[in-house]
């Protein structure tokens, strides 16, 4: 007889199966793992029909960098998505502040900055302008208490912020008159106000706490409405005003000027004020064109005391700092002529003193370069018995004057005349005949700049003046020629600025400048070129 078999499950040897009510066996545990699937098939074929398995670390990968993000980021997340909820904090923040009584800090603890801080975030909301409100009585009850305990520097920082967040005006006048009146009876106004006269008979009006008017002002502040007070401050300002007047005749700018910043300081409407400020204003005027005179009679060391009492005055002042630029500049020259003479020692110490006052100008790098060429013209001149020296002046001298017959009077650079008597100088300067030949050149450098000027050829002109200024021309007429010269430059700043020719103009500002720095239509000219250009950019 056969054993009945259930088709679905896989008979298992070695086990007996049960029987259900129907007749049909219970499977055994060995024929459900026969039956189930090969798990190794299943994985390879789930596989192949997903990729699943191949990429779930990238999925992990980026599902852990987003848990790791939304833990980091979730109080910005939530300040940003719901702000209500940090303004909520904030505001209670502030009222445990205020209880605590700390109501303003510059780290932003106090109450008012947390307030204020949730007001921001919160602009519709009436509970932060209820707690600023409520800070601000605080505010005066602290002050009031201060004042009770003679903590007056306490009490002033109260009630400031207390007016500071608009507290009730009657109040906050209440508690001030009450901090003035405690401060002024604990300070003791009857002795302040004996010591502030002694200091004002003694003629000690400023300079320290214990002088005049900072205890004037000190007891002002606590009595404002006393009348003898106020008298003797007027009086202290007169006689000050009245002391910088007198420094104004003597020439002594900067204690005038400092004294009338002192009187501003303490009286912005004294009476004698305005006067003793117009009086400066002359002073500073005519000091300014003795200046300018200096400059241009070549008086450079007096030019630059002048400017330098003027920056005493103003330290911001352009027209003194433009001016000692021009003091710079005419330094260098001196140095190129010292040099041109082989007097290195003071071409030095003047080229030093042209870099402290012009260390970016154009003439101070173009000297440098010219006292070097010096330098390595004299190093050629080799040291040489007397007899061999005057010989080779002889030789220097008879070059020179063949070149003055050819008309290379400055080029070409080495065989001009100019630059053999400059080499004959160099090994005689105290030769008559080198001193003769310099007076014969001087001539040909004014001849060369007068006809190099009405060609309009102004660079040659320029450097026909240098070798008359080399060859220690001098006076009015040299004077006269910078003038001119500068004046032709500004003219051809006119031309090209007219045309539109912005940089052309601003290099023939810059050779005028160098040329004569006190030339009419200067600053006229220098003020349009800086329109044009603020306007073209």
């Amino acid at each position: 007889m056969s054993r009945d078999r259930d088709p679905q499950i896989p008979p298992a040897s070695g086990e007996t199966p049960a029987r259900r009510p129907d007749g049909r066996r219970e499977p055994v545990f060995g024929e459900l793992h026969a039956w189930l699937p090969d798990r190794r098939r299943m994985r390879r074929g789930l596989g192949t029909a997903t990729g699943w398995q191949r990429h779930w670390p990238w999925l992990a990968a980026v599902a852990g960098v987003f848990l790791l993000l939304l833990i980091v980021l979730r109080e910005p997340l939530a300040d940003r998505l719901w702000p209500q909820t940090r303004a909520q904090e904030l505001r209670e923040d502030a009222a445990a502040a205020l209880q605590r009584g700390h109501l303003s800090a510059a780290d932003g603890s106090g109450a008012r900055e947390l307030y204020e801080a949730a007001l921001a975030m919160e602009p519709d909301r009436n509970e932060a302008h209820q707690g600023l409100a409520q800070v601000a009585l605080a505010a005066l009850a602290q002050a009031e208490n201060a004042t009770r305990q003679n903590r007056f520097e306490d009490a002033h920082r109260a009630l400031r912020l207390a007016r500071e967040l608009s507290s009730p005006r009657d109040a906050t006048r209440a508690t001030a008159d009450a901090l003035r009146v405690r401060e002024a009876a604990h300070a003791g106004l009857d002795r302040m106000w004996a010591r502030a006269q002694q200091a004002h008979e003694a003629g000690r009006l400023h300079g320290a706490e214990d002088t005049a008017l900072p205890l004037y002002r000190r007891i002002l502040q606590l009595d404002p409405g006393n009348d003898d007070v106020l008298r003797a401050r007027e009086d202290a300002i007169g006689q000050l005003l009245q002391d910088a007047r007198g420094g104004l005749r003597r020439g002594e700018f900067a204690p005038a000027a400092a004294a009338i910043a002192v009187a501003r300081e303490y009286d912005p409407g004294h009476v004698d004020l305005p006067d003793t400020e117009a009086r400066l204003a002359e002073e500073r005027d005519a000091a300014l064109r003795s200046a300018n005179e200096d400059l241009e009679a070549n008086r450079l060391e007096s030019a630059e005391r002048r400017y330098r009492r003027l920056l005493d005055i103003d330290a911001d002042a352009p027209d003194a700092r433009a001016g000692l630029v021009q003091v710079g500049v005419a330094l260098a020259r001196r140095a190129e002529r010292l040099a041109s003479d082989f007097r290195f020692a003071d071409a030095d110490a003047a080229l030093v003193q042209a870099r402290v006052l012009a260390p970016e100008h154009a003439a101070v790098r173009d000297a440098t370069r010219r006292i070097e060429r010096s330098r390595r013209l004299k190093a050629q001149l080799q040291p040489a018995p007397s007899r061999q020296r005057q010989q080779r002046v002889e030789v220097l001298l008879r070059e020179a004057a063949a070149a003055e017959q050819r008309g290379e009077l400055l080029a070409p650079p080495g065989d001009s005349a100019y630059d053999k008597l400059r080499a004959a100088r160099a090994i005689a300067p105290d030769d008559a005949r080198v001193r003769r030949a310099s007076d014969r050149l001087l001539p040909f450098a004014r001849d060369c700049f007068e006809r190099e000027l009405r060609s309009n050829s102004l660079g040659r002109a320029r450097a026909c003046l240098d070798a008359r200024v080399a060859l220690a021309d001098e006076g009015d007429a040299l004077a006269q020629a910078r003038r001119r010269l500068a004046q032709r430059w500004l003219a051809v700043g006119d031309e090209r600025l007219a045309a539109g020719e912005v940089q052309a103009a601003r290099s023939a500002l810059r050779f005028a400048r160098e040329v004569d720095t006190a030339v009419p239509g200067l600053a006229e000219f220098a003020e349009r070129l800086r329109a044009a250009s603020a306007s073209g950019d």
